[in-house]
């Protein structure tokens, strides 16, 4: 700092650009971190979501049909042997009456704003694969309609997630997965 001709203090043009460029630095490392906790929290709010219309959704199930199913988890989940069908019909078959509810909403979008898909096998509720819930991501765009099971790396905002049949199928979990978990043949 300098005194001016007049006898004020001020700052020089250096200190002043030095002072911009720490600012710009510290902008520049906080951002993204803003920008990806962001993204985490849609994630985590979607996965929310289907846990919760899916909690509702199997004890509905359960009710009508005795129990869920039980046994072991398949290596591939493919909907297409389920029927697609609206959130709305979701509601109306889980909203039994006023005094007795499973939900009493079931949302239409996940946290990017994209159209959660719901399906149901309209067969059979006693089939190895009765219902599905799958967000797309992100992107906005979903995968074929066979998953592959188990995790995918967390970061990656633009994987479908998929909960199905009482559990999440396809779900992030974590760091890079070198080895992804085998379930047994």
């Amino acid at each position: 700092m300098r005194r001016s001709q007049d006898g004020r203090r001020g700052y020089t043009l250096i200190e002043l650009l030095v002072v911009i460029a720490i600012i710009a630095i510290i902008a520049s490392l906080i951002i993204p971190m803003f920008l990806d906790a962001l993204q985490k929290g849609k994630q985590k709010r979607t996965m929310a979501e289907l846990r919760l219309v899916g909690g509702c959704w199997m004890a509905w199930l359960t009710d009508q049909v005795g129990s869920g199913a039980a046994g072991k988890k398949p290596r591939q989940y493919d909907l297409g042997t389920l029927t697609q069908i609206t959130a709305e019909e979701l509601l109306n078959s889980l909203y039994v009456s006023q005094t007795f509810f499973y939900c009493t909403e079931v949302p239409q979008l996940d946290a990017w704003g994209h159209e959660y898909e719901y399906y149901v096998n309209g067969s059979t509720l006693l089939a190895p694969q009765v219902m599905a819930i799958r967000s797309t991501g992100r992107d906005g765009v979903f995968s074929d309609l066979t998953y592959t099971l188990g995790p995918f790396v967390a970061t990656d905002y633009d994987e479908d997630v998929l909960w199905a049949d009482g559990m999440f199928m396809y779900y992030p979990a974590g760091a890079a997965i070198v080895n992804p978990p085998q379930s047994p043949p």
